[in-house]
């Protein structure tokens, strides 16, 4: 199958740029996501924009159980898509499950990546010994009963945790609404891949500079496992935004930009 049909690939900013930069989103929601991002380097850039198997308007038929397990299976899907599109040395920016997708993508093609943006990104979301990831055992085993027995009902109280910003409804709504829509077997799949991971001793051999954006208050990545993830990977920067919640892409894109602005516009 063509990727780009698979992935639902759509292109926006400069088709004559002379950089490419790449956006891909995080759990429950799908390349819309970054719609108040992605304009403000439309000038300068060729804007990628795609969905991950199993999301938004992905073929339905791309998602395989078997291979998106792991976080593995979705950064070769990204080394697959950017081969197809030839494209090389790409500034790639990704949300949660997006973010970790560029990173292991780019430790296994470093040709493909220039520079990496990582938003609410984490190695390991199970707390251990000598580790906060956010999240026990019990909270973990808890929620896998809570999506089997009502997926719309867990949607609905997962999403304003997340997304924080209380006095806004209006933005947690939404995203319910998008969790929604992917088939609950997929839902479960995505959500053991993601926080069954532990990416920790992989994510040293990044070799691309990497900008990590956390929020004040993530309840879904403490700040914590966001300050592992900078000290692991050499020349990583952390900057911690004046945000709340896991998806400030689309609640605070101001912030969100004012703080990446510079680093995806670095030559190089």
């Amino acid at each position: 199958m063509d990727l780009r049909r698979r992935h639902h690939v759509t292109f926006a900013g400069r088709d004559d740029a002379a950089r490419s930069l790449v956006f891909a989103h995080g759990f429950g929601t799908d390349q819309r996501a970054w719609a108040q991002i992605w304009p403000a380097f439309a000038d300068e850039f060729r804007i990628v924009l795609y969905d991950h198997a199993g999301a938004g308007q992905a073929d339905p038929a791309a998602f395989e159980q078997h291979r998106y397990l792991t976080m593995d299976g979705y950064a070769r899907d990204l080394n697959a898509l950017l081969d197809e599109l030839r494209l090389q040395e790409v500034v790639f920016v990704g949300h949660s499950m997006g973010a970790m997708t560029g990173i292991l993508a780019a430790i296994a093609r470093p040709e493909q990546f220039s520079r990496l943006v990582g938003i609410g990104a984490s190695a390991r979301y199970l707390d251990g010994p000598g580790y906060r990831g956010g999240f026990s055992e019990a909270d973990l085993n808890a929620l896998y009963r809570a999506v089997t027995t009502g997926h719309d009902a867990w949607a609905e109280q997962f999403a304003p945790v997340a997304m924080g910003n209380r006095d806004r409804p209006e933005l947690a709504e939404h995203f319910a609404n998008t969790i929604k829509r992917v088939p609950t077997d997929a839902i479960l799949t995505v959500l053991c891949s993601i926080f069954q991971c532990d990416y920790r001793q992989a994510v040293q051999r990044l070799q691309r500079p990497l900008l990590l954006l956390q929020t004040r208050n993530d309840a879904a990545v403490p700040l914590e496992a966001a300050e592992f993830l900078h000290q692991a990977i050499d020349g990583s920067t952390l900057r911690v935004i004046d945000a709340e919640g896991h998806l400030p892409h689309i609640s605070a894109p101001e912030r969100v930009l004012e703080a990446l602005q510079d680093f995806v516009r670095a030559p190089g």
